[in-house]
């Protein structure tokens, strides 16, 4: 079941605070001597569910700043391995493996083992996957 800004926000307001909904006018009476009109939708987004959820998870991923220096790095390094993007970033190696496990399991990366050492790769599928969703909602 998908769920609109307006039934969103219906199902959150704190009737205490004396904010109601005004399903009638379209409005939101916050209290404060004011109204605010809920504009009407001009399109939809198609995404909820697991689908949603793994976008989700991968923004997340990507908001980490140490995350998205490790994407950069993977981008134009493609086959490092976890000593070569410790060289690169001034974190210690435990930290490193940290956050290359939350790009792991985001789905943006993939690691391939090889002997004692595990080769880093940007997973293709799944950010052409991310790109059309996000190009899908904005």
């Amino acid at each position: 079941m998908r769920t609109n800004i307006v039934d969103y926000i219906r199902n959150h307001l704190d009737m205490r605070k004396g904010i109601m909904y005004n399903h009638r006018k379209n409005t939101i009476n916050t209290g404060a001597k004011m109204n605010i009109t809920i504009p009407e939708a001009c399109c939809s987004l198609d995404i909820e569910g697991e689908e949603q959820e793994r976008l989700i998870t991968m923004f997340k991923a990507l908001g980490n700043p140490t995350r998205f220096e490790i994407m950069k790095f993977l981008i134009t390094h493609p086959g490092c391995i976890n000593g070569d993007i410790v060289e690169y970033l001034p974190i210690a190696q435990a930290t490193v493996s940290q956050h290359l496990k939350v790009l792991r399991d985001s789905g943006f990366i993939a690691g391939t083992v090889e002997g004692t050492a595990t080769s880093y790769c940007l997973n293709e599928e799944n950010i052409t996957w991310f790109r059309k969703k996000v190009g899908e909602i904005f």
